[in-house]
């Protein structure tokens, strides 16, 4: 059956029915179907996600922050995106700022109709000083969420740079975007829930913006992360055997150097001095 042109990709009804009588291998099998769907959708996108991560790059170098701005699902993946950023490496807290529709609470619960407010997006902004040396990624599986859109519309009126990350091509986020990015995945095993593929998606391209753009902040060496947070055991273990590599030294020199110095970059390059 063919989708009505009024209805988003994302509103599409599944190409599966009557799911509460398949058998629970035959749902995960296919599940998995679906998702396969997912990165080559994205491969479509490469030259959309280049176009934004070189337009942040240099804001970045200038001392731009990086905003996420999304509600539910897409908000919430922006979050966990930008708190990954200090620990993996080693920007400072609110370089890479994620914000939600309905403020801190809804992350773990939903606040109703927090997503239709047409203000509260830019006040949120404000509220984190954005300035015109920022940049502002809308992130909307649908591509119609008020909160973003009238967001991102406010960023373009005061020459801030906006992108957006959507599953739905052509939808108000895209237009409201100087950097969309539509991953067309189709519609959802459930319908309309967005929290699967479109959000697999999401989830990817966001994982591609902050590590190439942290790569290209110089803030990798090889392919190592150097500038990771020593925040626990696993990650003291991981950095002492970067320096044991690096430096040819024994475990032990190793991690008394790390600790003392407190990255894996610094103890380089002290050593090597």
């Amino acid at each position: 059956m063919k989708r009505s042109p009024n209805i988003p990709v994302t509103e599409a009804s599944s190409r599966y029915d009557h799911l509460e009588n398949i058998p629970v291998k035959k749902l995960l099998e296919n599940i998995n179907r679906e998702d396969h769907n997912v990165p080559t959708a994205i491969a479509k996108v490469i030259p959309a996600i280049e176009k934004l991560v070189k337009a942040i790059i240099p804001a970045m170098k200038k001392g731009g922050r990086l905003f996420y701005i999304g509600a539910g699902t897409s908000g919430r993946l922006g979050i966990v995106d930008a708190s990954e950023c200090p620990p993996t490496f080693g920007v400072p807290q609110g370089m890479v700022i994620g914000l939600i529709a309905g403020g801190d609470a809804a992350i773990r619960k939903a606040v109703e109709f927090a997503e239709d407010d047409t203000e509260q997006g830019w006040k949120d902004l404000k509220k984190n000083k954005i300035n015109s040396n920022d940049i502002v990624i809308g992130i909307a599986a649908s591509g119609t969420t008020p909160y973003v859109i009238a967001a991102l519309e406010q960023c373009n009126k005061h020459g801030i740079i906006t992108g957006c990350i959507t599953c739905n091509p052509g939808s108000p986020v895209v237009k409201a975007s100087k950097y969309p990015i539509a991953v067309v995945v189709g519609p959802e095993f459930v319908t309309g829930s967005t929290r699967m593929k479109a959000g697999t998606a999401q989830k990817l391209v966001l994982n591609m913006i902050s590590t190439s753009v942290m790569i290209s902040l110089g803030r990798i060496k090889g392919n190592k992360m150097v500038d990771m947070q020593l925040s626990n055991n696993k990650l003291v273990q991981r950095g002492t055997r970067m320096l044991q590599k690096e430096l040819h030294i024994s475990e032990q020199k190793a991690k008394k150097i790390l600790l003392e110095y407190g990255s894996v970059r610094n103890a380089i390059n002290k050593v090597s001095k």
